[in-house]
This record gives C-alpha cells, sequence and structure tokens, in this order.
C-alpha cells in the first residue's frame, strides 16, 4: 500500500501553473493527505485565494501524477475550513519564488498591515534598498517593486 509519506513527496512534483518552479507542497496549497484501507489516496487543498482560477487545473494535475502511482483511485477535495497565508509557504518554496523572480512574502505575525510591503527583498541582487511601487501587481498575490541598488523592477509575493 502507498504511504502517505509517499504521496507527500510525489507531490513535489506538481508545479504551480502560475509560478511553475515551485510546488503546490512548497507554498503550501495542499494541507492534508492520507490513504483509505482501499488503497485510494485523499488529498486536500486550500487556495491561495477563494477565486483562484486555476484551482481546477491544480486539481486535474495533482490527480494524474497520483494516478501514477499504484493507488486504487485518488480523490481530491478542495476546502476552506483553514484559510491558506503566506506564512504556508515553506523555506524550499521561497527560494523557489526567487528562482522565479519573485520577491518572497515576509513572515508575519499577527495583523498584517501595509507597510510591511515595504523594504521587500531584491530577487536580483538582495539589497532591501527597494520601495513598493504599488500594492496591485498582475495577480492578487503579487505587489509591484523597485530596487534602487540595481535598478531593477520586480514583483513581489504578498504576505496574506
Amino acid at each position: 500500500m502507498t504511504t502517505p509519506e509517499e504521496i507527500w513527496e510525489a507531490l513535489r512534483d506538481v508545479k504551480d501553473p502560475e509560478i511553475p518552479t515551485i510546488s503546490l507542497v512548497d507554498l503550501g496549497v495542499v494541507t492534508d493527505v492520507w490513504v483509505s484501507d482501499d488503497n485510494i489516496a485523499h488529498v486536500t487543498m486550500t487556495p491561495t485565494f477563494v477565486g483562484c482560477p486555476a484551482i481546477d487545473y491544480m486539481k486535474e494535475d495533482v490527480r494524474r501524477r497520483l494516478l501514477d502511482m499504484p493507488l486504487a483511485d485518488v480523490d481530491v477535495q478542495v476546502n476552506f475550513d483553514m484559510q491558506w497565508n503566506s506564512n504556508r509557504v515553506t523555506e524550499e518554496g521561497k527560494k523557489r519564488l526567487l528562482e522565479h523572480g519573485l520577491a518572497p512574502p515576509p513572515a508575519y505575525e499577527g495583523i498584517l498591515e501595509l507597510t510591511v510591503l515595504n523594504n521587500m527583498e531584491c530577487p536580483y541582487c538582495g539589497s532591501r534598498n527597494t520601495v513598493m511601487r504599488s500594492p496591485f501587481g498582475p495577480t492578487l498575490c503579487r505587489s509591484l517593486h523597485y530596487c534602487h541598488n540595481c535598478s531593477q523592477a520586480f514583483e513581489g509575493f504578498k504576505p496574506l
């Protein structure tokens, strides 16, 4: 029988459709995995936001990847009981965001204020001599920034 650990490892192959350098596991979208007695894998996912247009695509990618394993079937559910937040991004995920050219979200506790978006680390040179140009990026989870050291514009992954 396939173990939950084997499923977690296999899910590291499933990448986010918008940020293909990061897995759904490292993004924190996969929240639970278990295998029933009849060898059916059960996966629970929480999207980064309720209106995520890629959730059906992600569910199908998860299902397709796991059907390559010795399982009777795969059940993928989306659950909003536990709200996703950017603190769920793993350290490996933060490295993968940088590879994609996105500044990873800073960890936070308590109330999130917009000022946390100021002085985000530049993914190109590592400087914090940056300024937020707009809290609104090409997707709901990104903001726009500029680095004064290397003169590069970049996107930041917003803490949510």
